[in-house]
């Protein structure tokens, strides 16, 4: 139903007479009069009667504004939405990462911007970065932070952050009391991975490959809280974000250096909302360094 058409019967059922309402709408009464006959024709039915020097509703007419009635306050309200979307006073975030960026990228990322957008909500979503590619590419998030590189040519990549992994271990542990270590002392140690087949776990495993270095994963864990919780708790060695150690010991093993590349990705030729346009940028210029080791 046109709305302009809706609108116009709206003003003539409130005001009583064509020529009220026509001056309310800032039209000539002819004009309006040819709305309102178009708004019949449209229907099919009479929408007014004569009455005095009036008009009235007819049945049809009443079941019209009784409806437009609804549709132009949803339509109003539709307006005010859109119009505080692109004010930033309203909004939903949809964003995804791994681990490291839930944990310890993200959660700055969202209070700086919130500061300044009160209004605008996250949605967060953690997987692995081939599920976040996954989600980006099915509209599920709009933004996802994913080890690089990517190969899906259907995602856009942006490099957010270099992010060094490190050995971390409990401090009762005898490698945490050692200087430098070199990457033979790994061999048969025992190591609280990343879950298996994860972007992670594979730089990981290839590093520790490419050094000739066996060691014994007696667990997988997707979260890095966990992971530090059982490194703490077993006596045990992890590899995790240099972001995430917390102060723990960083094993310094000698000529083993694993760093990766972070990157935003987005879907192709997708527009994204405002408000994730807004944050993106939040993240570019905000990303987190790995902290400088001595």
């Amino acid at each position: 139903m046109d709305l302009l058409l809706t609108r116009s019967l709206l003003a003539v059922a409130r005001d009583g007479t064509i020529g009220k309402a026509a001056s309310r709408l800032g039209v000539s009464q002819s004009a309006l009069s040819r709305r309102l006959q178009q708004l019949s024709s449209e229907l099919g039915a009479e929408v007014l009667s004569p009455s005095g020097r009036g008009v009235v509703l007819t049945e049809a007419g009443r079941l019209v504004v009784a409806e437009g009635t609804v549709l132009v306050e949803r339509f109003e309200r539709l307006k005010a939405e859109i119009r505080a979307h692109l004010k930033l006073e309203a909004g939903t975030v949809r964003v995804g990462g791994g681990a490291t960026a839930v944990s310890y990228i993200l959660p700055e990322a969202m209070a700086r911007f919130r500061k300044r957008h009160p209004d605008v909500r996250f949605r967060l979503e953690e997987a692995g970065s081939r599920e976040v590619e996954a989600a980006v590419l099915d509209d599920r998030v709009e933004l996802g932070i994913v080890t690089l590189p990517v190969y899906a040519k259907a995602l856009e990549v942006t490099p957010l952050a270099r992010d060094r992994i490190v050995l971390v271990a409990a401090k009762d542990h005898p490698l945490a009391k050692k200087k430098r270590v070199v990457p033979a002392d790994l061999a048969g140690q025992p190591l609280i991975g990343f879950e298996g087949g994860s972007a992670i776990r594979r730089l990981i495993d290839d590093a520790l490959r490419a050094a000739k270095v066996d060691v014994n994963v007696v667990m997988e864990v997707r979260s890095i809280a966990a992971i530090l919780r059982l490194v703490d708790s077993t006596s045990s060695l992890a590899f995790v974000s240099d972001l995430s150690a917390e102060g723990r010991p960083v094993v310094d093993v000698r000529g083993l250096r694993i760093e990766r590349e972070l990157g935003l990705v987005t879907r192709r030729g997708r527009g994204l909302s405002r408000a994730a346009v807004a944050f993106a940028a939040e993240l570019a210029k905000g990303a987190p360094r790995p902290m400088k080791r001595v």
